[in-house]
């Protein structure tokens, strides 16, 4: 809500922001471009309203060998131990001092298994699962992340699938590492991703009967009135314009 001043003594006076709607919450907004501020900012990143952050857009480019650090002997074993290693690795990527292998989505289960049991990688514990949506910016929007560690040789690596919104399948990992059942659940849940083969695929955050997946980047804000020292606060779409 920003303030104008009216022509009677310039006294500020509140007024309805652009694209604002008393109808919000039934509301789906049009898909946003990536890197654009959700509540009528153009061209940052910025949630708040505010607009002074700037967020270059960076696109993430193939590393060149050598990677550096045990990298190159990962991509080595697993290339070794792995004969589809060309099919299935869509690109490596080095950033930040972390190494991600992009696999094909129908190919992830198999790595995984590899990526346990061959014994010059021996990552025997995946500590995370969890889903990003690059609306926008991917045509395969929805990506699954895996975070692996070796406690044998203490090295992490990141795994990461990617699918559309329109088929949003891959396989489940839950025969390969245990701890991904739960994990799977909660990004089903939030981003409607579906694991084929998981031995029980229902929602674990939402109700059974929520329709929609409420981390997805076009899923309207919604929310509900809370009040706080005797004032209403209104939920977000009902404060400011939500684009």
């Amino acid at each position: 809500m920003s303030n104008d001043r009216n022509d009677d003594g310039g006294v500020p006076v509140p007024s309805v922001p652009a694209g604002a709607s008393g109808t919000a919450p039934a509301e789906y907004p049009p898909a946003s471009p990536a890197g654009r501020g959700m509540f009528g900012n153009q061209g940052t990143g910025d949630v708040s309203g505010y607009g002074g952050l700037v967020r270059p857009r960076r696109s993430i480019e193939e590393a060149s060998r050598p990677y550096g650090s045990y990298f190159d002997e990962v991509r080595d074993a697993l290339e070794e131990a792995y004969p589809q290693f060309g099919e299935a690795i869509e690109k490596v990527v080095v950033d930040r001092g972390e190494l991600t292998l992009h696999v094909r989505p129908e190919r992830i289960a198999e790595v995984c298994q590899v990526m346990r049991d061959d014994m010059s990688l021996r990552f025997e514990l995946c500590s995370s699962v969890s889903g990003v949506d690059y609306l926008g910016a991917d045509g395969r929007r929805l990506h699954v992340v895996y975070q692996l560690t070796s406690m044998t040789y203490r090295r992490l690596v990141r795994l990461e699938a990617a699918v559309s919104a329109e088929d949003p399948h891959l396989p489940s990992v839950t025969a390969v590492y245990p701890t991904a059942d739960w994990q799977e659940r909660e990004t089903y849940d939030m981003f409607g991703i579906v694991f084929d083969g998981h031995p029980n695929l229902t929602r674990i955050l939402m109700p059974d009967d929520w329709e929609g997946h409420p981390q997805r980047k076009d899923y309207p804000l919604g929310g509900v009135p809370v009040e706080y020292k005797g004032a209403e606060i209104p939920p977000p779409d009902r404060r400011r314009s939500y684009q």
